[in-house]
């Protein structure tokens, strides 16, 4: 069996495009390290109109922004300022606790803009779940060409080449683009590993990939993915946790009790604010969209 289970998408409309999340889910809340998964766009911000994250807090994950077309403006309490574009990963890794803030950039708003791409999270392996915050811009990630398919190494090693992007579990991510006709093999090494069709049309060994799901793969096999017609495909996964992560909001933890003690913190005031972005905050959820059981 080369698909484990498919995942459907919960979609939220945010106005000017949608978002649509497979993870965490109720059939799965895990795949490797990925613990969330969110693709938006394609779509056009219109004039007048940006995207606009207030500053928020994070703990025990780090965050992953991977554009394919856009640009977002990131600030974080440790004072970094980062302009996020296509072919640049951004990592921020909140351990102990950071906040950001993810906004469109000033000399946009009077302009249509193009927003299209991936936010994932990566849950953070035992014993560095409390590591000290920290971020990292990358771009010149290894791209893998072959005839009709390209493939852009975000983290990890697949095809024989390795990005330069921090791990703190064994991860595997990269962004597949197929022109017509092209076809590309899935390396088997990872314990888990998941695709996501998010663009054009595509096939795993033959089974046809519907739109935004997220196909888990079985472990151990290696697959063929190949398009007929040209596809942009996202591979995920690494390294299996043994300890469960619970999810509640921005936090993510092996202990509830952690979770609840910065819920706490975010609504005393005890984290620390963001440089540049002092003024607003967004307010901690009675009952958030994010969270496993």
């Amino acid at each position: 069996m080369t698909i484990l289970t498919t995942i459907e998408p919960v979609t939220h409309n945010l106005g000017a495009f949608q978002v649509r999340r497979v993870l965490p889910s109720p059939r799965q809340v895990m795949v490797g390290p990925f613990i969330f998964v969110d693709q938006f766009g394609p779509a056009v911000i219109p004039p007048g109109q940006a995207m606009d994250v207030r500053p928020h807090p994070h703990i025990g994950l780090a965050t992953v922004t991977w554009l394919f077309e856009g640009a977002i403006n990131h600030r974080d309490s440790l004072g970094n300022f980062a302009t996020i574009r296509p072919g640049q990963v951004n990592l921020m890794t909140a351990g102990s606790g950071i906040v950001h803030s993810e906004r469109g950039l000033p000399e946009e708003l009077d302009q249509p803009k193009p927003m299209y791409g991936m936010q994932t999270w990566l849950a953070l392996p035992d014993g560095q779940e409390d590591c000290a915050p920290a971020f990292e811009s990358l771009a010149g990630l290894p791209l893998v060409e072959d005839n009709c398919a390209t493939a852009r190494v975000i983290m990890g090693t697949l095809w024989g080449q390795t990005a330069a992007t921090t791990q703190h579990a064994a991860t595997i991510y990269a962004e597949i683009v197929l022109a017509p006709g092209g076809a590309i093999p899935i390396d088997s090494d990872a314990d888990e590993r998941a695709v996501m069709l998010v663009g054009g049309e595509a096939s795993l060994d033959g089974v046809t990939l519907e739109p935004y799901q997220l196909a888990v793969l079985a472990p151990g096999a290696t697959l063929r993915l190949s398009s007929q017609t040209g596809g942009r495909v996202m591979l995920m996964g690494g390294e299996a946790f043994r300890t469960p992560r619970h999810v509640w909001w921005n936090f993510v933890g092996s202990s509830r009790d952690r979770i609840n003690q910065a819920k706490h913190d975010w609504e005393d005031g005890r984290f620390p604010k963001v440089p540049g972005d002092e003024e607003e905050f967004i307010p901690l959820p009675q009952t958030p969209l994010t969270r496993s059981e």
